[in-house]
């Protein structure tokens, strides 16, 4: 199977944007993080009342759960299916060529990753899925911002990362 060109890409995700914006769709803009809360108030059966947060999530919360379910049964589908490359990896080769072959090192380092990589985008007044989507085709300068830190993080990240030079 031949890859999409990329403007493919751009094309279908903002015909994705704008149904996700549109009344027909959610009516406000895509995240994912606004679930967590979400879920665990259903979980943990929190009073709203009590936690006006979960009271300002639950209309939005409520799909968001859907639309993670779906992206992850696409994802499946496709690696599946589609592409024919699924694998079940704890270590990814990447991390085992550059750094260990621990599982317990990689869940460490993701999770903390994971922590300040979401603590800077609620930091930013959204999610990093509602910063890149969302906020950077609406122009919003606290996505601009965490979009731009994002990158230069990343290429820090990565040059420290993937150092192969022989010591």
């Amino acid at each position: 199977m031949s890859r999409l060109p990329w403007w493919m890409g751009g094309i279908l995700m903002a015909a994705l944007l704008l149904m996700t914006f549109s009344i027909f769709g959610a009516d406000r803009p895509l995240g994912a993080s606004t679930y967590v809360p979400y879920a665990a108030g259903m979980i943990f059966g929190l009073d709203p009342d009590k936690y006006t947060y979960l009271k300002d999530i639950k209309a939005p919360g409520s799909w968001e759960g859907v639309m993670l379910l779906g992206a992850l049964l696409g994802g499946f589908v496709t690696s599946v299916f589609i592409t024919k490359s699924f694998r079940f990896s704890v270590i990814p080769t990447g991390w085992k060529k550059y750094k260990n072959n621990s599982v317990l090192s990689r869940l460490l380092w993701s999770f903390v990753a994971g922590f300040v990589m979401i603590i800077g985008a609620r930091m930013a007044g959204g999610c990093t899925s509602g910063h890149f989507m969302s906020g950077m085709t609406q122009m919003a300068i606290s996505s601009m911002i965490f979009g731009t830190v994002v990158m230069i993080a990343l290429v820090v990240t990565g040059k420290f990362f993937y150092n192969t030079k022989d010591k």
